[in-house]
């Protein structure tokens, strides 16, 4: 918990407009967000009129965030690897989880729970690191760095790490079907760059070690 406290405000509160804009178009939904942060995704889905209720999930409380603002339905302070959720089971039409995987323990163990919390025909909308990324690989191979940062693909608090392989076989499970997953080559903001361009003029071949992390949709059948 103590590296969580180090980090800079900033780094939790951010909405995830790359994850909202894949929810599914119905002003009924139910949508539950794991690492919440400060709030601010639930409060820009309710502010777009994306969903009748949304729930919120975080690790802690952050000072001067939207956790408690009047848009959240609830808010909820737990950590989902060690206590049941006091969440009703096949009951969201969708949960976010932006960037968080890769900070849990089992990974695996909290898809298999959440999944019983989405309904029928729910989706997952996660993104998650890719460490095939063509940084990660000049670090450790060619300068044999394994070195941990404040945050990023090396973020000291990250304790999993994904391969765009990796992440299929976390979400193709019985339970589980992906519909689709995309690489993202910049991160949320930034300018189109060399890498969009590079990676069409090799016919995606090398996309793998182009994509800072890819985003899933993962619908329950």
């Amino acid at each position: 918990m103590n590296l969580y406290t180090e980090k800079s405000t900033s780094y939790f509160t951010n909405a995830r407009f790359d994850l909202i804009k894949l929810l599914p178009a119905n002003p009924e939904n139910k949508v539950l967000e794991l690492g919440s942060g400060g709030g601010d995704t639930l409060v820009e889905i309710k502010k777009r009129k994306l969903a009748k209720e949304v729930v919120g999930v975080e690790l802690m409380e952050i000072p001067n965030a939207n956790q408690s603002n009047p848009l959240i339905d609830r808010f909820i302070l737990a950590n989902v690897e060690n206590q049941d959720l006091p969440l009703p089971n096949d009951y969201f039409d969708a949960i976010l989880i932006g960037d968080v995987l890769e900070h849990l323990e089992d990974p695996w163990k909290a898809i298999a729970y959440l999944s019983q919390l989405l309904k029928e025909g729910g989706v997952f909308i996660v993104s998650v690191p890719n460490i095939q990324f063509y940084t990660a690989f000049y670090k450790i191979y060619i300068k044999g760095n394994f070195g941990y940062e404040k945050e990023g693909l090396f973020d000291k608090t990250h304790l999993r790490f994904f391969c765009k392989k990796n992440i299929e076989q976390l979400f193709t499970t019985p339970y589980l079907k992906i519909e689709s997953i995309t690489p993202i080559e910049k991160v949320r903001g930034d300018k189109p760059s060399f890498k969009s361009m590079f990676n069409l003029l090799t016919f995606k071949k090398l996309e793998q070690f182009l994509a800072l992390q890819y985003i899933v949709v993962a619908k329950k059948i």
